[in-house]
């Protein structure tokens, strides 16, 4: 489980709100190059079909927006 409770589970019933008339299921399960996973889950809304991707972070809480890339840095230290 992740350390900040945003499960999987956690994500799709505050973003999807499934119910036993609706439910809501993983449709697409990917692994990136860099071994990061995202699942597409679909449910029925008010409009008709609605798919949305879950991205994974390090922390291992799942969000809807995908994790940071790690950048270059460059840091400098002063001697004396």
């Amino acid at each position: 489980m992740s350390p900040t409770g945003k499960t999987l589970h956690w994500a799709v019933d505050k973003w999807l709100a499934p119910t036993p008339a609706t439910p809501a299921r993983v449709v697409r399960f990917y692994r990136t190059q860099g071994h990061r996973r995202c699942v597409c889950v679909q449910a029925m809304g008010f409009g008709g079909l609605l798919s949305i991707f879950f991205f994974r972070h390090d922390d291992g809480s799942w969000n809807v927006f995908p994790p940071a890339q790690a950048r270059p840095a460059m840091s400098a230290w002063r001697t004396a």
